[in-house]
């Protein structure tokens, strides 16, 4: 494993890490604690939805590894805002597919496809700071985190909000399906060999079946206000 950064500055830059399994909301939640601190956000399953949707798009469904960290390493992929360009194109509603989701999730059990992401995402980590979110931000990619949280909630509730979002997309999917997709990919990222799904040591869960978006973002700045430097 390579050092978190090769430059003693970025070690001093703040990172708030929330991780968690699929439809937990913290994507969102990383984005508005980060708006709200006036960091940088990092949506690290998009560099994987991105390199599925490469892999996709070459013809391959996930079984060449070698193939998947390459495409991996070469994505040309730029963020602005809520688009997401690769290759110039806005590709930031079809990585959201369920499709593209399920062969993410594939995807980011090989080995290398994890090592050719992951300075990658650590070059994410740049004044005045960071919020990460991801399966594991902060077990393998900023394990020096000054804050590290583990959002959860009930894989039904999660269901139904992920069916809620897709269908104001306009995008269609069957709530049934759905079920079964989050609890195949909730096995799968908490049993694979290389970096697993689990809670960081350190890391404070939250739970937010019960609990609504500001809710969770007011407990994560109480947390930093508590936690961080002024």
């Amino acid at each position: 494993m390579s050092p978190v950064s090769s430059s003693p500055d970025a070690l001093r830059i703040p990172v708030i890490t929330i991780d968690g399994p699929t439809a937990s909301g913290k994507g969102t939640i990383a984005q508005r604690v980060a708006d709200h601190l006036g960091w940088h956000a990092l949506d690290s399953g998009a560099l994987y939805r991105l390199t599925a949707l490469a892999l996709q798009r070459a013809g391959d469904d996930g079984q060449d590894e070698a193939l998947a960290a390459r495409l991996a390493r070469a994505l040309d992929v730029r963020f602005q805002g809520e688009r997401i360009l690769m290759g110039g194109q806005d590709v930031a509603g079809l990585i959201r597919h369920e499709a593209v989701g399920n062969l993410a999730s594939e995807v980011a059990a090989l080995p290398a496809v994890r090592a050719a992401l992951l300075e990658r995402q650590r070059d994410f980590r740049q004044a005045p700071g960071l919020v990460a979110d991801g399966r594991d931000m902060g077990s393998v990619v900023f394990p020096d985190a000054d804050l590290k949280i583990f959002l959860d909630a009930d894989v039904e509730i999660r269901a139904h909000r992920r069916h809620k979002q897709l269908s104001g997309k306009g995008i269609s999917a069957n709530l049934d399906d759905l079920l079964s997709d989050l609890r195949a990919r909730d096995a799968r990222d908490r049993g694979r060999a290389h970096a697993p799904l689990v809670a960081a040591a350190g890391a404070i869960t939250i739970d937010s079946s019960r609990l609504g978006i500001d809710d969770v973002v007011q407990q994560v700045l109480g947390l930093w206000s508590a936690r961080g430097p002024a």
